[in-house]
């Protein structure tokens, strides 16, 4: 750690670097992670080598070192993929995945990517699929470009032989979605944790090869360099949300970055740089045009996320051809280099400087000196050490969910569509919901009319009304006795009986008010069935083996042969203690209003039972209240008054 690799021990004083290193990745801390040859070197972001780890196989210089979690790194090396864990004292490397020798199965590793939130790791092999594992070296799964789904056929839609997946995946942290394309112009979109198609969608009418960029905000970009094109997906469905033309871009390497803001930059040889907003806004970078200097090399993000340093370099001899749809340039040689820090979603450019040779720019104290250095590398330290970033640094989870918010908004927002055909349609449909309401509630009223039409629902509402006024006029009498009461205990008279009997009339009145009323229960043979107007109370069930009555409920009857019937069995100068209660205890008596049905003795006042008949039910009660005045017997036995049960 932080000595003289053995690589260059044979290095003469005077002779040039011979070593060339691969595309880099800058880490969170600035560090600048590379391979060389057989080796992995970490350097500071002032150009010092940090540390070093040999590899025992050769690194591909195509592919940068991914960032596998806190301490970690995933290289690709031949035909294997080694993880290098740095976060103790010592670096340590094992092989994530590789066939052992004599296998005779060719791994060509397309790319890797890694999704630290899910501890998955995925890979494309050439000829042979994408694979998923888990960290710890478990197969999760693994899914070729043709897959039956559902009974259907599903991917490379125009030959099925000579398909199979040629890019990198790529992997959406917000969506847990991972991206890939085919050689016939397909990309796909797989979940993280299965194999199974979320959809595919044909671009091969632009091109067989492009470039895919998760945006990580809701956008899945698709770079076509042959028609210098970049198409915004929906990550939902695929749908293509907008496409933008640009200029001419490099075919061997034309990746470009999506900060977290949500614009996409790419660079293009004509000079300039292009950002794009997750709406489809351009802008371009320098605004004018610049006919000897190329952006060959892909923009880096800056440490906080909101920025992006560009490299921009100046040539001599610089031609442009158009052929068709098709735009070449090419150019003598570089004569110097720009590098640039600017915030594509203020449209601000924050440091620019210019460099005529590259030994100015790396400085001799510094271990860059080994190595043949480009462009890629001298960006990846221009962005490593900040240089003219005035913008604070944060860390990958708090960039991350910025950007995610994004992603979560955008879902959010539903489309209205027109507005007013919408109230129109909301105030028709509460129309509609108003009238059925309202047919709904007549069929109820009618049919409940129609079936009480034959319950004698006139004679059941008679007896109530009189009941009612019974009541009202022994409220009233009572009133009258407490007032009498009181003024003939002041003048010292002792106070008249009756009051009592008053009282228990007044319990029986609403007893009969609160039981539960049937219609057509007075007639013979009647069927009895639930109440149609029911009222709340008590329901009083009287049993008695009386005359094969079964029926435990009760219909409580009110009329003047009910009080003659109480005043022949008990004379108001009756011995009650002699009476043989058990002869009342039923009788076949029937009145026109029990149908022949049994009768049964209640107890009634003397006042009632001395009561004289009248033809107004509320005349009679009031006759019979009046009569209780010369009542001056004290715990004599009230007298009896009949009410008929009948069976269902």
């Amino acid at each position: 750690m932080g000595a003289r690799h053995p690589l260059f021990s044979d290095e003469e004083g005077g002779r040039r670097a011979v070593h060339r290193l691969s595309k880099p990745l800058v880490g969170d801390d600035g560090t600048v992670y590379a391979c060389s040859d057989k080796n992995l070197f970490a350097f500071e972001g002032n150009g010092t080598i940090a540390w070093s780890v040999h590899l025992n196989w050769t690194c591909n210089p195509l592919i940068s070192p991914i960032y596998g979690g806190r301490g970690k790194l995933y290289v690709v090396v031949e035909d294997r993929i080694l993880r290098i864990d740095f976060s103790a004292a010592g670096s340590t490397v094992e092989v994530f995945f590789g066939l052992e020798q004599g296998q005779g199965v060719e791994n060509e590793i397309l790319g890797v990517a890694v999704s630290t939130l899910s501890s998955s790791v995925y890979f494309t092999l050439k000829n042979r699929g994408l694979f998923a594992y888990l960290t710890n070296g478990e197969l999760l799964w693994n899914a070729g470009p043709v897959r039956n789904q559902f009974g259907y056929r599903q991917g490379c839609r125009r030959s099925s032989k000579e398909c199979y997946f040629t890019s990198a995946p790529v992997v959406d942290y917000c969506e847990a979605a991972v991206y890939i394309s085919n050689t016939d112009g397909e990309v796909y979109s797989l979940s993280t944790r299965s194999p199974h198609f979320k959809w595919i969608r044909d671009f091969g009418s632009l091109d067989k090869s492009f470039v895919i960029t998760a945006g990580n905000n809701g956008r899945l970009y698709v770079t076509v360099p042959a028609k210098a094109l970049v198409l915004a997906l929906d990550i939902s469905t695929g749908d293509t949300l907008w496409q933008m033309s640009i200029g001419p871009l490099s075919m061997t390497d034309c990746t470009p970055v999506v900060d977290f803001n949500g614009w996409i930059s790419i660079s293009s040889l004509d000079g300039s740089l292009y950002s794009i907003s997750p709406t489809g806004t351009l802008q371009k970078f320098p605004t004018t045009p610049t006919l000897d200097s190329v952006v060959q090399v892909n923009p880096i993000t800056d440490c906080s996320g909101f920025g992006v340093y560009i490299s921009q370099t100046q040539v001599e001899g610089k031609r442009i051809r158009i052929l068709g749809d098709y735009t070449s340039i090419s150019a003598m040689k570089p004569v110097s280099m720009s590098f640039t820090f600017l915030v594509p979603a203020m449209g601000l450019v924050y440091w620019s400087e210019r460099y005529s040779d590259q030994l100015q720019f790396s400085g001799g104290e510094n271990d860059l000196h080994h190595f043949m250095l480009d462009e890629r590398i001298l960006l990846a330290f221009v962005a490593a050490s900040k240089t003219g970033n005035p913008l604070s640094c944060r860390s990958r989870k708090e960039k991350l969910v910025a950007s995610c918010f994004q992603a979560g908004s955008k879902n959010l927002s539903l489309y209205t569509g027109d507005e007013r055909m919408i109230l129109l349609f909301l105030f028709f449909e509460s129309i509609v919901l108003i009238v059925l309401a309202l047919l709904v509630r007549f069929c109820y009223i009618f049919w409940s009319k129609k079936k009480l039409k034959s319950k004698n629902l006139g004679s059941f509402l008679q007896k109530r009304r009189m009941l009612q006024l019974e009541k009202r006029a022994v409220d009233w009498k009572i009133s009258e006795l407490t007032q009498k009461s009181d003024d003939e205990a002041t003048e010292g008279h002792p106070p008249k009986e009756g009051m009592n009997d008053l009282l228990r009339r007044k319990e029986r009145i609403h007893q009969k008010l609160s039981t539960t009323y049937s219609l057509e229960r007075d007639k013979v043979g009647g069927h009895l069935g639930m109440s149609l107007l029911p009222l709340y109370g008590r329901n009083h069930s009287f049993q008695d083996a009386a005359k094969g009555s079964s029926d435990g409920e009760t219909s409580w009857e009110e009329d003047e042969q009910d009080n003659a019937k109480g005043k022949a069995k008990f004379g108001e100068g009756e011995d009650h203690d002699s009476i043989d209660w058990s002869s009342w205890s039923s009788n076949g008596e029937s009145d026109s209003d029990s149908g022949g049905a049994v009768q049964w003795a209640s107890p009634m006042s003397e006042s009632e039972a001395g009561s004289s008949a009248t033809s107004s039910e509320e005349g009679r009660w009031m006759d019979s209240v009046k009569g209780t005045n010369g009542d001056t017997r004290t715990g004599g036995m009230p007298k009896w008054r009949t009410f008929s049960s009948r069976s269902h």
